[in-house]
């Protein structure tokens, strides 16, 4: 480890608290020895957060130290008993945040042998409920263990109101570790060693800084529309060079969530087309012009000008056009396309890297292993095909396959399209699965070390050749003398530890960085640190002056701008005593309505209190209700059940449906059979429609219903539910906390659900029996039951049982329908309700005002002659 590392993993150790550090910093390898100096049986740490990829990669890493217990993975293939076991045997566990929570309030942790809880991606507590209910859980009920959270994502703290002050208020921790990459201490140490760097800036063709002077006024325009359309909206941070920065748009949506219905049409389009534009900055400095002709090309459509904001009618907009096209085809029409100037710069880094070890005359066995880092396994496929098969080589096949594809989509010929395609499907699905590849290896062909090449970069860059059969191989045993190249995505597979795999891996003495990133150029300065053995050498390659280079700049400044931000915040900000949750009157622990005492002093004398109950699907602890029901003092049991999300009373069953799973449900028709089940079993049936604290509580316009389908069709549909069944209330909530409340209103005065009941009922619909129980529950005849006078939930069953027919039904006596239902009242409705004859409804006006009936009818008489 590291100086920096050491310090951080000390303070953390000796202190609970959130620590955030900047990207690229290692913060994986401080969690790392956070986990090794915990595995030991005599302990029990829980681990939230992590993905698999962490995981796997924390238990390699703990492994590689000669760790004896390894942590161990709980998730859903685990049986509830095998994690009781898992539990009391102690050591580390990764567990999602869900499982715990279920197995929290079922007891099945030993809370009082908890050592502490480890929090990993901090960041996204706040909207990770099953975490922060796990952790509130914990806090209650264990007051001596402690909580440790980290986080590389400084950004994520500055949006929003006291961000910072309310993630730490979530995890139960008092103090605040930052280190930005700027901290006197994490400079000093790696500028110890320091890595070869070397900038090699490419030049944009005239053509591509045309495109780019074209693509940033088009900007430009957006964004003033923008601001002169919505003059009362904050919008000071929309720049066009932050919109060019990563994420930016994300959290300007974020920011705008809550009033988006309002906005205009115009607005939404404008906001839409500034990001498409993005999208095509950013591929002008990764795509070749090819593949940047056609991805510009499929917006020169007539769908796309009319639902588009007006940018690709302006003069810029032609222009842009004219110089993609340039690119591709010369003034004659002839197919010439135009190499990316990056491609140069990389043959001369790499036939640098070989001519200087050539220089150095070094062993015969030994490798030179060259790294190349870039965007996405598209570019890998890009750089790969360009360093075996040549520049032009490769971009007329591009220009072959694409633009032959564009024009086929063109003609009408649909009889000689789909024959050819049936013809080139092996070959398009092989060529698929190649450029979805993120990692080739290449080597220097026999030919270039037989021939000595010159350095003439013309002549060279076709002197490569792929050998994938090299990933099989341990490339630090391997004897050739020409340099071993590996191309590989930042993030290969998602993955984000992929770069320290590799780097463990591969050892490589030479990197080139194909493109900008600020995490990667870290992780490297802190490879060459723990590896000064190692003269690294790097190859930056950037386009100079271009918005390649603006937003690296960018997402430096804004980085910095986030720690400064969160280093004043650490020194004006008031932590609560009570906020790590270990005293027993802490305020973020308290219940806001019910004690949790089963007993309470009331006036008039003492009495048990009453423990209001909630049976809650543990599908639905995805949701923040849980919790927010947890808080105010209810009592929650998760159960797997088949008919509701929510048991209230015996009688009150919910089903709680955002509006999305709503429009889905109704579109589907799974709504429909939901309703079914809840009329049949439960004597008030609930439908709650939910909607996002974070945006508006309305159903309007095209905010969540897409444009191919209109909101009357989804209240139509609601209102055919209504009419089919007459017993379903719906329930409209804007928000988790005001869902909270009403149930606890609901439930006033009313009997606690059993658990074991709401978990039996409808279960035997679902079994491997299900056509002998539809034989023997007629569905029609069962909806026909239910809506007779008497007849509820809790005596259909045993009316179907005991009935034989609806002839037997009928022809049963009064004293024997109350011997079958138990029940005097009810056997009395239904008697009234199949042998009682009712008046029409005309005619029972008529004969409460003294009309008679041979009165109407000769007045009906004399009318008809």
């Amino acid at each position: 480890m590291l100086e920096y590392e050491v310090q951080i993993f000390l303070e953390v150790l000796q202190e609970d608290g959130l620590v955030i550090t900047a990207k690229g910093l290692g913060i994986e390898t401080v969690f790392t020895s956070v986990l090794k100096a915990y595995s030991d049986p005599g302990n029990l740490v829980i681990v939230l957060g992590t993905t698999d990829h962490d995981e796997r990669y924390f238990i390699e890493l703990l492994k590689s130290y000669g760790t004896n217990m390894l942590p161990r993975i709980v998730n859903a293939e685990c049986p509830s008993n095998e994690r009781e076991i898992m539990y009391l045997e102690g050591g580390v566990l990764f567990i999602s945040g869900r499982i715990l929570v279920v197995d929290l309030l079922k007891n099945r942790v030993p809370l009082h042998l908890v050592t502490g809880i480890l929090v990993y991606r901090a960041h996204n507590i706040l909207n990770a409920y099953q975490e922060a209910f796990a952790l509130r859980l914990y806090r209650q009920h264990n007051k001596t263990g402690f909580i440790k959270a980290f986080s590389n994502s400084s950004l994520a703290f500055t949006i929003g109101c006291s961000q910072v002050e309310r993630v730490m208020k979530a995890l139960f921790v008092k103090k605040l570790y930052l280190w930005p990459r700027f901290h006197a201490i994490v400079n000093n140490c790696l500028s110890k060693h320091e890595a070869d760097v070397v900038e090699l800036h490419a030049k944009f063709t005239p053509k591509m800084l045309n495109i780019q002077t074209a693509l940033l006024d088009i900007m430009n325009f957006i964004v003033k529309e923008l601001k002169r359309i919505n003059k009362y909206l904050d919008l000071d941070d929309l720049t066009t060079e932050n919109a060019i920065a990563k994420k930016f748009h994300k959290q300007l949506h974020l920011q705008l969530d809550p009033i988006w219905h309002q906005l205009s049409p115009a607005t939404k389009q404008l906001f839409a087309d500034l990001k498409v534009l993005r999208s095509l900055v950013i591929s002008l400095t990764h795509e070749d012009s090819v593949s940047f002709y056609c991805m510009l090309n499929s917006l020169r459509t007539m769908d796309y000008a009319v639902k588009a904001s007006g940018w690709i009618m302006l003069d810029e907009a032609e222009n842009l056009f004219k110089y993609a096209r340039n690119r591709v085809y010369t003034e004659r029409n002839e197919l010439k396309p135009e190499p990316t100037p990056k491609w140069k710069a990389l043959s001369e880094a790499v036939l640098e890297i070989q001519e200087q070890r050539r220089n150095k005359k070094a062993n015969n066995e030994s490798v030179e292993k060259i790294l190349i880092l870039v965007h996405d396994n598209n570019t890998c496929y890009q750089l790969k095909s360009y360093l075996t098969i040549g520049a032009n080589e490769y971009l007329l096949y591009k220009a072959l396959k694409k633009l032959s594809h564009i024009k086929e989509q063109k003609t009408n010929g649909s009889d000689k399209k789909n024959a050819k395609n049936q013809s080139t499907a092996e070959g398009n699905a092989d060529e698929e699965m190649q450029e979805n590849q993120d990692t080739y290896v290449l080597t220097m062909s026999q030919k270039c070390v037989e021939d000595q090449p010159s350095t003439s970069v013309a002549k060279n860059q076709t002197l490569f050749e792929e050998c994938s059969q090299m990933l099989e191989l341990n490339l630090s045993n391997c004897t050739t003398s020409v340099p071993i190249i590996v191309i590989q995505a930042i993030k290969k597979g998602g993955d984000p530890m992929t770069l320290q795999r590799t780097l463990t891996e591969y050892m490589p003495n030479n990197v080139i960085l194909y493109v900008a990133d600020i995490g990667t150029v870290r992780q490297l300065e802190v490879y060459q640190n723990n590896n000064p053995s190692i003269d690294l050498k790097v190859y930056s390659l950037i386009y100079g002056g271009s918005v390649e280079e603006q937003e690296y700049l960018t997402s430096l400044r804004r980085e910095k701008e986030a720690f400064h931000s969160l280093i004043n915040t650490k020194t004006t900000m008031v932590v609560p005593e009570d906020q790590d949750g270990k005293s027993e009157d802490c305020l973020a622990l308290a219940i806001q309505s019910n004690s949790t005492n089963e007993e309470s002093t009331r006036k008039g004398g003492t009495q048990p209190e009453v423990i209001h109950k909630v049976i809650v699907d543990m599908r639905e602890f995805r949701s923040e209700l849980p919790a927010i029901l947890y808080t105010r003092g209810i009592k929650i049991e998760p159960v797997t059940l088949v008919v509701g999300d929510y048991i209230l009373t015996p009688e009150i069953c919910v089903e709680r449906k955002s509006v999305s799973d709503l429009i889905g449900s109704l579109l589907s028709g799974r709504l429909y059979n939901q309703a079914v089940a809840m009329t049949r079993h439960y004597a008030k049936p609930m439908l709650l429609i939910e909607f996002d604290q974070n945006k508006p509580f309305s159903f309007q316009g095209n905010y969540y219903v897409s444009r191919d389908l209109k909101n009357t069709e989804i209240t139509a549909k609601l209102q055919l539910l209504t009419l089919h069944f007459p017993k379903l209330k719906l329930i409209w909530s804007p928000n988790p906390h005001a869902t909270a409340q009403l149930f606890e209103e609901l439930k006033q005065g009313r009997t606690q659900p059993d658990s074991n009941i709401a978990a039996k009922i409808g279960a035997d619909e679902n079994t491997e029996d299900k056509e002998v129980m539809t034989e023997k529950y007629n569905p029609r005849i069962q909806d026909f039951m239910a809506k007779l006078p008497g007849v509820h939930s809790k005596n259909l069953r045993i009316l179907l049982n005991k009935g034989q027919s609806l002839d037997h039904l009928i022809k049963l006596t009064k004293e024997e329908l109350k011997e079958i239902l138990q029940n005097a009242n009810d056997a009395e409705l239904l008697y009234k309700g199949l042998h009682e004859k009712c008046l029409p409804a005309n005619e029972a006006s008529l004969a409460s005002k003294g009309v008679s009936k041979v009165r109407g009818k000769k007045m009906f008489t004399r009318i008809k002659k």
